[in-house]
């Protein structure tokens, strides 16, 4: 692609984003949304492969589908109340729409069945694109109309997705279906903050794109795609091999790892409002993706490959290395300690 052209697109991504995060009228919103979707299909649609132009068209029409929702629900509210303020108290038909289109964009359980097909037909850099920084629009819109959503229903939605997160990625051997299970379960620890504390949302959801980049950039130095290819990561660096396995622990949310910290305060919070029996099952709900987080770790640092011929070359390959790779290790490992000072900063 030519550079100007990714220049341009990649600028676009970003300033619709921001102009979704600072819009405060239905129709800007929308409009970012749209012009959002429109500049990512390219970057999709890059590889000018089969499995790529499948993604991008399953996006494009789970996305259209999901910003016509809000169109749809941003034009009754107007027709109702007289205005198109996103802050304005809305009418509750109108924001169970909005919310179901929220839901939709963000792939929350039960409407998560195209996230995985279009992130295995992705490259890797836009898959973890689609993982983190295309997460934010619907999410900030999300933040905006919280409270008016019931806090239940939110709540049922983010114990679903968790459990639909772990159960989805018990039976995958690509190692980017299984990062958008672990998406998609992080997206339920995520709207469960957002229910009973919406600053606590925000660390959790730093944390989150922390971790995620942090194995997506692992995965993209060693050019993994399926778990057994994840077996001769010691063929690269042996550094980069115990890094991994770090990422991977604090993925999935094991102490004394940074990825701790969210699901530590989440069920804090749940615990000093009553909330003890569904804290419970939300925690049992990360169980599945604890083991398969557990088995990429395990085929990463605990077992050797067979030692071929194109395992011995790797070796004689210079490892390019990304720069971004020490800071963002640090911050998905070592940030447990910092706890009081973020929890209290977001």
């Amino acid at each position: 692609m030519n550079p100007t052209v990714w220049a341009l697109l990649i600028t676009t991504i970003s300033v619709s984003t921001i102009l979704t995060a600072a819009s405060h009228h239905w129709l800007l919103a929308w409009l970012a949304l749209e012009l959002n979707t429109l500049s990512i299909l390219p970057v999709i649609m890059k590889p000018n492969h089969p499995r790529a132009t499948e993604a991008t068209t399953k996006y494009f029409l789970v996305q259209t589908t999901a910003a016509t929702m809000i169109l749809f629900a941003g034009t009754l509210n107007t027709w109702q109340t007289g205005q198109w303020s996103i802050t304005h108290t809305p009418a509750p038909y109108t924001t169970a729409i909005m919310a179901t289109a929220i839901m939709l964009k963000l792939a929350l359980a039960p409407v998560h069945l195209w996230y995985p097909d279009v992130l295995q037909g992705s490259t890797t850099n836009t898959a973890l694109i689609l993982s983190t920084w295309q997460k934010l629009a619907p999410l900030t819109l999300l933040f905006m109309i919280s409270h008016h959503l019931p806090p239940n229903t939110l709540l049922t939605l983010g114990l679903l997705s968790a459990l639909t997160g772990g159960w989805l990625g018990l039976n995958q051997t690509q190692v980017r279906k299984i990062l958008a299970a672990s998406s998609i379960a992080h997206m339920g620890w995520v709207i469960t903050a957002l229910s009973i504390n919406p600053a606590l949302t925000t660390l959790t959801l730093m944390i989150y794109i922390t971790m995620t980049t942090t194995v997506f950039s692992h995965m993209t130095t060693t050019n993994t795609k399926t778990i057994p290819d994840i077996s001769t990561t010691w063929t690269h660096s042996p550094a980069l091999l115990l890094t991994t396995m770090l990422a991977l622990i604090s993925l999935g949310g094991l102490p004394p790892m940074t990825g701790f910290m969210p699901k530590w305060l989440i069920l804090k919070e749940m615990t000093a409002i009553k909330l003890i029996p569904l804290a419970f099952a939300l925690l049992l709900a990360s169980l599945p993706s604890l083991f398969f987080y557990l088995r990429m770790m395990y085929l990463t640092a605990l077992t050797t490959a067979p030692t071929t011929a194109t395992t011995e070359y790797k070796w004689r390959l210079k490892t390019n290395l990304q720069k971004p790779l020490l800071p963002l290790m640090t911050l998905a490992t070592l940030l447990l300690p910092l706890t009081p000072l973020m929890h209290h900063t977001t």
